[in-house]
């Protein structure tokens, strides 16, 4: 008996020193669950578009003559202005080719002279009935083929000056110089790349549009003879990059194809991006995002739907403030923080919100009050 008294004084005062200790004891707590109720409303959804940038005017620049390239005039990457020297091909050949062409057409026009003095004699001379209308005739023809040569002669100076301009290389847009694959001393010829001018003062990218935004053009009732008004309406565009920098400047969408691509049930859209300052270049590729309002949805926080496998559903509260699972679909609305309902809801539905993981089917949802501190 004395054994039995001691181990419970032994407990007893186990307990009291926990006590005087400070531990606290576990305590009951009930979940809280926040709600909602469901109602239409109107909301501006980011589409996303992969693009490739492109200039407005990307040249392909390649020599017109055959000859060794004697000097590049500039740099990869640099701005260049219309009508400056990119590069000079060896004109020495040319030169020559055009004194020769000047020379004879010396000699061309000496001999178009004689030919009409042979001419004008004989027409004199067969007016006083010296000589006989064959010999006018002859040395007429001969004044003919004397001018058809001298018109022969000019032709060949012309095409040689064209070709000694072909010498020397300009830019016939401004823009931004591309690669330049070749070297000072290479054998060039016009199957030569020299380099790309692409003409980045304003900058093209091309979009597939999807089928989603078609069916609301036509849900909208937008017709062939109307694309432009629609075009005209369309928002701004934002360029983003493949790491995530967004471009400043907006763009605009400035054309659309009127016939859907049948591979992909598309249509294909060229936004147009201004670009003063020369960040773009031809070959960035990144997302074009505009904002296309959908009108008359049901909107409701991602922590309203719990992920089952590859279902998802929402607790709706009925009356007696129990939660019911109920299927639904959604379509993400890109913003990180809500869904757009498809199907399984309709306006005044009131469902749980914040805690909605925690639910179990048939569970009192519990409505907290809160009560103001005097």
């Amino acid at each position: 008996m004395r054994m039995k008294s001691l181990k419970w004084t032994l407990m007893l005062g186990a307990l009291v020193g926990l006590g005087s200790c400070g531990i606290d004891m576990p305590k009951e707590t009930k979940s809280s669950f926040e709600t909602m109720t469901v109602k239409k409303s109107d909301i501006e959804l980011p589409y996303k578009f992969s693009a490739r940038m492109k200039g407005q005017n990307d040249v392909t620049v390649t020599p017109q003559v055959s000859g060794q390239l004697m000097k590049i005039c500039v740099s990869e990457g640099q701005q260049v202005k219309r009508g400056q020297t990119l590069f000079v091909i060896d004109s020495r050949n040319a030169q020559l080719e055009l004194e020769a062409a000047q020379a004879n057409l010396q000699a061309a026009l000496a001999s178009e002279n004689s030919a009409k003095l042979e001419y004008e004699s004989n027409k004199n001379l067969f007016d006083k009935k010296i000589v006989s209308s064959y010999m006018l005739n002859n040395s007429e023809n001969a004044y003919k083929q004397a001018q058809a040569a001298v018109a022969q002669a000019r032709a060949a100076v012309n095409r040689a000056r064209v070709n000694l301009g072909f010498c020397t290389i300009t830019a016939n847009v401004s823009g931004v110089i591309g690669e330049i694959p070749v070297r000072v001393g290479d054998q060039v010829s016009p199957a030569t790349q020299l380099t790309i001018l692409s003409g980045n003062t304003a900058m093209y990218a091309e979009i597939s549009v999807t089928e989603a935004i078609i069916e609301n053009m036509v849900k909208e009732g937008v017709k062939a003879s109307d694309i432009d008004k629609h075009i005209a309406k369309s928002p701004d565009a934002t360029f983003v990059m493949k790491n995530g920098t967004e471009y400043p400047h907006k763009g605009r969408v400035i054309s659309l194809t009127g016939v859907v691509n049948a591979a992909t049930g598309s249509l294909t859209a060229k936004v147009a991006f201004p670009n003063p300052d020369g960040h773009l270049y031809s070959g960035i590729q990144g997302n074009v995002v505009m904002n296309f309002a959908e009108k008359g949805v049901i909107v409701i926080p991602q922590n309203a739907v719990v992920r089952l496998q590859d279902k998802s559903q929402v607790y709706m509260v009925k009356a007696d403030s129990t939660a019911t699972a109920v299927e639904v679909t959604t379509e993400d609305t890109g913003n990180g923080k809500e869904f757009i309902v498809l199907t399984g809801l309709k306006a005044g539905d009131r469902i749980v919100t914040t805690g909605a993981n925690n639910v179990t089917e048939g569970q009192k949802v519990l409505f907290p009050e809160v009560k103001s501190e005097k």
